[in-house]
Formats: structure tokens, C-alpha cells, sequence
């Protein structure tokens, strides 16, 4: 991996599905996140990601933030579990930085966000869906790859996939070692692939966001 002289903050980042990303794009990456992450593969702080942002994302290249989805999850919905929203102050917090950013959130979330893009699992080659969206500010704009056909069914939850399916890595799904071989994700745990944002969609993101770079130096 060479790196190209750019570093990301990436806010909220949990296990480092992004930030693993963002590294293979070539970038230096730094984490954030308000609980421990002993799996991070990069150097990370423990701290509250909006403090972070508006203390120090000016510092940064690029920001990267998921905001916790749970708030708009049809799960805990239906649990009646209260979470914060934060992606109106992460994104008030990201527009003072004066940087190009992007927030990632879940498709339930997409009438908080702006304009978003979809990117589905599929169409980077694996064996489940899992969309993603992500929105894109402070200058920095992103055309969404071709989305590829949802043709193969999906292997009810918590069962091993099924010859000719795809898989559902939510919950207490089936096949861990499975999981982190089609997701290029070997260091985390269960829970942290069942809410990770899959490295090939970062570094899908990272390389958008270097050209564009190098676009507006030119």
C-alpha cells in the first residue's frame, strides 16, 4: 500500500471497516470513537467524534463519519429503543472544517440525509447486499458504480449460506470466518461485521476523492 500524503479522520469508526478503506486508497488514517476498539487496526482515539471534528478536522485531508444507526434501524424501532440523532450536528460539525467529507448511514436513514449515493455489496464483488449511503459535502461529489442486479436469494438469518445464495451478516449470523473472507475484513469480530462498512466501498470513496484532488490542484 503506498500512501499518498493525505490523511482521513474517520469518526465513529468502530472496528475500521472504512478505515481499512480509506488505507488501501493510499491514505494515512486516524479513528475515532467514544467506546474502546481493541480490534482497530490503525491509530485511534477514544473520544466523543463531534469534539474531535471541531477541534481538530480542519487538521485532516478528508473526513469520514457513521454517525450509530440504531436510531433509525427498523429493529430497534420496533423494540421502542430511544438513540440520539447525530447526523445533524456531525454534519453542522463537518461543514465548519472547511474540509470534504462524507456521512455514512443505513437506508432507513436516507430522509436524514442529503442527496445520497448507494453503494451495494454486489457490485464489488460479494456474496451479500448490505447498502450502504453516503453523503457528500464540502466540495466533494460522488457518482455511484454501476448497482448491480439482486438476483441470488438470501440465506434465512442465522443459517449457513445456501449453494447459489447470498448471506445476511446481521445479528448473530452464521459463518464468522465465512463473513470475513467475503468482506476482506479478518481481524474483527462478529459484532464487528455485522455493522461495519465493508473496506471496498471506502477505497471505492478514497480513490473518488483523490482524483478530484487532483483535479482541483491541477
Amino acid at each position: 500500500m503506498l500512501w499518498n500524503g493525505l490523511r482521513v479522520l474517520d469518526l465513529f469508526c468502530c472496528q475500521g471497516g472504512a478505515s481499512m478503506g480509506y488505507r488501501l486508497a493510499g491514505f494515512d488514517v486516524v479513528g475515532v470513537d467514544l467506546s474502546p476498539q481493541p480490534r482497530y487496526p490503525f491509530r485511534f482515539v477514544q473520544a466523543d467524534a463531534v469534539s474531535v471534528v471541531r477541534e481538530h478536522g480542519a487538521d485532516f485531508d478528508f473526513i469520514h463519519a457513521s454517525p450509530p444507526c440504531q436510531r433509525y434501524s427498523l429493529a430497534q424501532r420496533i423494540q421502542n429503543r430511544e438513540h440520539p440523532d447525530l447526523i445533524g450536528p456531525i454534519r453542522e460539525a463537518l461543514e465548519a472544517t472547511g474540509r470534504p467529507w462524507v456521512i455514512e448511514n443505513v437506508e432507513e436513514a436516507v430522509a436524514e440525509l442529503h442527496s445520497p449515493v448507494t453503494l451495494c455489496a454486489a457490485t464489488f464483488g460479494m456474496r451479500t447486499y448490505r447498502h450502504r449511503l453516503f453523503e457528500t459535502g464540502g466540495g466533494f461529489t460522488l457518482a455511484p458504480p454501476l448497482h448491480q442486479p439482486h438476483t441470488a436469494p438470501l440465506t434465512k438469518m442465522g443459517r449457513p449460506r445456501a449453494e447459489g445464495h447470498f448471506a445476511h451478516y446481521v445479528g448473530n449470523f452464521s459463518g464468522v470466518q465465512d463473513a470475513r473472507n467475503d468482506m476482506h475484513v479478518p481481524w474483527m469480530s462478529r459484532d464487528g461485521i455485522r455493522e461495519c462498512i465493508p473496506p471496498a466501498y471506502t477505497k471505492y470513496i478514497g480513490s473518488a476523492l483523490y482524483a478530484s484532488l487532483l483535479e482541483v490542484a491541477a
